[in-house]
């Protein structure tokens, strides 16, 4: 039978056939023309998107073939698969952007490996799996995978109660901090207070507040919320979720869907009346109390709002979470089950719930608002979606319009002042504004192609050019948080750190700093304190932050925007003098910054004296030698009764300094521990020991030319270093490097009263004046410890009060000590001693103590060495110089005759520089406040001095751990050697007021990302370039500080801060 070929069957049986032909025929040639693609992609330009500042893994080759591969794993799974219509559509769009791959390159709008998988997990977890932003990239991987594992079970489950209940579950569980799990284990000394003790942060003020750690008290409360969720949603799916109506005003979910209405328009209104500004930042908020200045009044004014946050808090997340699980769990989309978007949408909606229960609110809101204007009609497309993937587009379409509005601001506020700002407007700022304004719908393609990949807004080095950045995560940054560029000054943001994050805690819980998310930016001024908050992860009870704290040393720029902050903060919480139509509003709603409330903080408050006038005071000046022997005697007395406590308690630490090491131990555990090549010197025993003890090779700070206000005076070639270098026999001594072919022009008696100069020594030729030897003056005391006689006390008691028997060995004349016994205070010791008297014995009579007063061998044991210790200082004639008093108190003392005595004892010698150092604040606050009017005043302030006060140089340790312990009081003396004058630093601890203001992310970000492609593609390092110069409207100086290093250079950036919000 002879076959007919043009019959219709056997040609569509011919087109079957030759069909798998046809598709193999282009997959090959679409493969081939990938490869060549591929072997271009191989040579490896420099990529335009860089993420990392350095490829540890060399993954940037690999980022263009990946691509590559993609496009054809996708075009030969849409071959040679059955016909999925999402798969085509996908390998459609995939064909049509592989001709745009070079362009997309060029643009770097395609991201690195690590960015996009980094990005890709943090979008589903969030819009697909209703999880949050986390603060590391192991926690953002972890995350990703058991919540995808949720999904999948969901997926199996076969019974809709058990899909209900185990969703239910798991949405809050995993919406919580897990990681305080392993707290409960390690029990209630692992709270929040001790790891940031751990870190150098202060820890909360209240003693066990809820939240800090997972606890007993907090795993109850949990565990009964999870319990009553479980039930509440198994009941109510049991009873009604089988319940079928078409319309929501008759169903089953109609009143939970108007107490939801309600819910959230209480919850809006009480958190808007939380902030300065209320509408979006437009309108000024009248009932926010302002121009109050004290702590305790601005508390009293805002009790009635602290009244509203809390019924608010009960609303939103006791009410709201179980009045949502009501409303998901009645749904009759959850009886279609084994589909894979109704599993998604099942694990993201009861999630979500409790991880951000304002935005579910919001997202629920909006779905009942849609399905009452719908009414009794049907909409098709819509419906057929059910509840949860309608709560899920909803969610992703209000995230993306937020980040539009927000892109759209940044955007007119770049292009307005381009051109407004007379130090912005460069010579193409006309031509780039016309162009951006005759291409407006393409800058509107940008914005929205940014909003909808989530990814920033790049202005091309900050200019009106506007570019759409790769896309990457929140953090923008790949590196762990917590990474800065440390000095001195970094102390202050460590110690406040803990105090924010406790104030913090507050503000976020009563709402006053508005709607929170991941990825939002708040900037906080204090003094010349700028501190920058980044929330970096948001569940139920709890939010994480990174604190950032940005440079004091102000530059010209850093001054510039500073002050914009100023006047910013100033307009919103200062009660402004405006008249007409504008009193209202906000002037600067197009800055970055919009402040959002006023925090009560435990930081310290920074005061500068100048001296003028009390240092140089001849009255002064005489009774400061008077106030060094009564600090002095004040301090042995005091030592001797430590080291009793210390022997009876067989502890090294007594009781009354509660716990803590007194001043003196950590001046000697820091002479100790002081490497000898450190730059930061503690206390000059002498110019010619501290010359023997270091290296001068190792810093160059004798002649920088940066000068610290409140550090020591750089090292000179005192006269004892001139007269040692002269003796016969010495070894040769180093005295600091200087520049090559450079000639010390530094006096040798500069800063030196002349009466404590010593006779110079005869240089060159080898001839030298005899000098005095010490060894063979029979008057000179140079026994040895062990050859002194022993003391016999009167009074049993005084053996408390015996001194170490080094003390006794200084080798002074005895006339020179008879000829300066006047200046002992004999009637101030025996008030001391009776003071310290019941300390050392607690039934010590009134006989007991007359007797220890009257122990003459006692007093002649303090009298020797508190007079051989004034001799050593160089302190036996009253003080006239007050440069001389300065370096005294920097502890760089001129040779004397007993100075290497007093230095060969460093108990000693730091109980004399402290002696000196309390004197002088004694003359400081006698000047200021008026003299001393009785002993037992001056007891008492001695005794503040060491409990309350570190008297010291901000170049030491014991100032650094002083801050860190929150000392109440510090002071310091300065030499400002610009001025030629001497100032005194007081730090004072105490509870203030602290602005808080909220940045716009979405510019935040466009910055950032322009700084990244700035310098790690483009390479341009200038320290003057015009991206980082002032602007007051964009902030941009102060933006590019807060950007992780290297990029930025943040001087203190804390580790992810986990604290309560509830």
């Amino acid at each position: 039978m002879k076959r007919k070929w043009n019959s219709p069957t056997a040609l569509a049986q011919r087109q079957s056939d030759s069909l798998p032909l046809g598709r193999g025929l282009g997959s090959m040639l679409y493969c081939t023309q990938s490869l060549l693609g591929c072997f271009v992609a191989l040579g490896h330009a420099t990529e335009t998107a860089t993420f990392q500042a350095q490829d540890t893994y060399e993954i940037t080759p690999l980022t263009r073939p990946l691509y590559i591969f993609i496009f054809i794993t996708v075009d030969l799974a849409d071959r040679f698969s059955g016909p999925v219509p999402e798969l085509q559509l996908a390998s459609q769009i995939l064909h049509v952007l592989f001709l745009f791959l070079p362009l997309l390159w060029a643009l770097g709008l395609l991201p690195p490996l690590d960015a996009l998988l980094l990005w890709g997990m943090e979008q589903a977890l969030v819009f697909g799996l209703g999880g949050s932003p986390m603060s590391s990239n192991l926690r953002l991987l972890l995350m990703f995978g058991v919540s995808a594992g949720i999904a999948v079970c969901n997926y199996f489950i076969p019974s809709s109660l058990g899909v209900v209940i185990f969703s239910v579950s798991m949405g809050f569980l995993l919406s919580l901090d897990l990681s305080q799990v392993g707290t409960l284990c390690r029990g209630p000394q692992t709270a929040f207070g001790n790891r940031g003790l751990c870190r150098g942060e202060s820890p909360p003020r209240t003693s066990n507040p809820f939240g800090w750690t997972l606890g007993c008290r907090e795993f109850l409360v949990y565990l009964s919320l999870l319990l009553v969720a479980m039930t509440e949603a198994g009941l109510l799916h049991h009873f009604f979720g089988s319940v079928q109506s078409q319309s929501l005003v008759t169903g089953p979910q109609a009143p939970i869907s108007y107490l939801l209405l309600v819910l959230y328009l209480i919850c809006w209104a009480l958190r808007e009346i939380q902030g300065a500004y209320v509408f979006g930042g437009v309108f000024i908020n009248p009932l926010y109390p302002k121009g109050i200045s004290s702590v305790q009044t601005f508390k009293q004014r805002n009790r009635w709002l602290y009244v509203a946050a809390a019924i608010r808090r009960v609303l939103l997340h006791l009410v709201s979470p179980f009045a949502m699980i009501a409303f998901l769990s009645m749904d009759k989309s959850l009886h279609l089950l084994h589909r894979v978007s109704l599993s998604v949408g099942f694990t993201r909606a009861f999630r979500v719930v409790w991880q951000s229960s304002e935005e579910a609110l919001l997202q629920t809101v909006v779905v009942v608002l849609m399905r009452l204007a719908a009414g009794v009609h049907v909409l098709s497309g819509w419906d057929n979606l059910g509840t949860e993937v309608q709560l899920l587009l909803v969610g992703l379409v209000t995230d993306r319009l937020t980040q539009f509005l927000a892109k759209l601001k940044f955007t007119l506020t770049l292009l307005v002042t381009s051109w407004t700002e007379k130090k912005q407007r460069r010579q193409s700022a006309g031509t780039l504004l016309a162009l951006n304004t005759s291409l407006c719908p393409l800058l509107l393609a940008v914005v929205t192609l940014s909003a909808l990949l989530s990814a920033p807004l790049l202005p091309l080095f900050t200019l009106p050019i506007f570019l759409v950045g790769f896309p990457r995560p929140q953090r923008s940054w790949p590196g762990p948080v917590g990474t800065a560029c440390p000095c001195p000054d970094s102390i202050f943001y460590q110690q406040m750190s803990g105090s924010l994050a406790y104030a913090l805690r507050m503000a976020f819980a009563r709402g006053s700093l508005g709607s929170l998310a991941p990825g939002s930016h708040f900037l906080g001024r204090f003094q010349d304190r700028m501190v920058w908050i980044m929330i970096l992860e948001r569940g139920y009870g709890y939010c994480t932050v990174n604190i950032k704290g940005l440079e004091l040393q102000e530059t010209s720029c850093h001054t510039v925007e500073a002050r914009r902050v100023d006047e910013v903060f100033e307009a919103a919480f200062e009660r402004p003098e405006r008249l007409g139509f504008t009193q209202g509003f906000n002037l600067h709603w197009g800055n970055a910054l919009t402040p959002c409330a006023t925090l009560a903080v435990r930081v310290y408050s920074d005061a500068r004296n100048v001296l003028s006038g009390i240092i140089d005071s001849h009255d002064n000046l005489r009774k400061l030698q008077d106030d060094f022997l009564k600090a002095l005697v004040w301090l042995l007395l005091r030592y001797c009764v430590q080291n009793h406590k210390r022997v009876l308690w067989g502890s090294e630490e007594g009781p009354g300094v509660g716990a803590r090491k007194s001043q003196s131990s950590q001046f000697a555990q820091t002479t100790c521990n002081q490497p000898p090549e450190a730059v930061i010197v503690e206390s000059n025993v002498s110019s010619l020991r501290f010359r023997q003890d270091s290296s001068s090779l190792t810093s160059f700070g004798d002649w920088s030319d940066e000068d610290d206000l409140f550090g020591p005076q750089p090292t000179r070639r005192t006269v004892a270093l001139v007269t040692a270098e002269a003796q016969p026999g010495h070894m040769t001594l180093q005295t600091g490097a200087s520049l090559p072919g450079s000639v010390e022009m530094d006096s040798l008696f500069e800063n030196m009263a002349l009466s404590a100069l010593q006779p110079l020594q005869p240089l060159g030729l080898g001839i030298t004046v005899p000098a005095t030897d010490k060894c063979h003056n029979p008057e000179v005391f140079r026994e040895s410890p062990s050859s002194l006689p022993q003391l016999n006390f009167s009074c049993p008691q005084s053996e408390v009060f015996n001194l170490p028997t080094g003390w006794r060995t200084a080798p002074l004349l005895p006339s020179r000590l008879l000829q300066l016994r006047p200046l002992f205070p004999e009637d101030w010791f025996r008030f001391t001693l009776g003071q310290f008297g019941p300390a050392v014995q607690g039934e010590t009579t009134e006989d007991m103590t007359k007797a220890l007063k009257e122990d003459e061998v006692l007093k002649e044991l303090h009298t020797r060495v508190a007079l051989s210790c004034l001799i050593s200082l160089g302190a036996e004639s009253a003080f006239t110089s007050p440069s001389y008093v300065y370096r005294l108190y920097c502890g760089d003392i001129p040779w004397t005759e007993g100075l290497n005595w007093l230095s060969s004892s460093k108990e000693l010698y730091q109980l004399a520089l402290r002696a000196f150092r309390f004197s002088f604040k004694l003359l400081f606050d006698q000047a200021s406040l008026g003299p001393m009017e009785s002993p037992e005043e001056l007891f008492s302030t001695l005794e503040e001095y060491e409990r309350d006060w570190y008297i010291g140089l901000v170049t030491e340790k014991g100032w650094h751990d002083s801050v860190l312990q929150e000392k109440p009081f510090l002071f310091c003396l300065g030499h400002d050697l610009t001025m030629g004058t001497y100032t005194g630093r007081v730090l004072s601890l105490q509870e203030q007021l602290v602005h808080v203001g909220r940045l716009n992310g979405e510019g935040v970000r466009g910055q950032w990302a322009n700084l990244s492609w700035e310098l790690l593609y483009a390479t341009n390092d200038d320290e003057e370039r015009y991206s980082i110069q002032a602007h007051p409207f964009m902030l941009r100086n102060l933006t590019v500080q807060a950007a992780d290093p290297p990029l930025g250079y943040p001087i203190y950036s804390s580790a992810p801060l986990h604290f309560p919000c509830l």
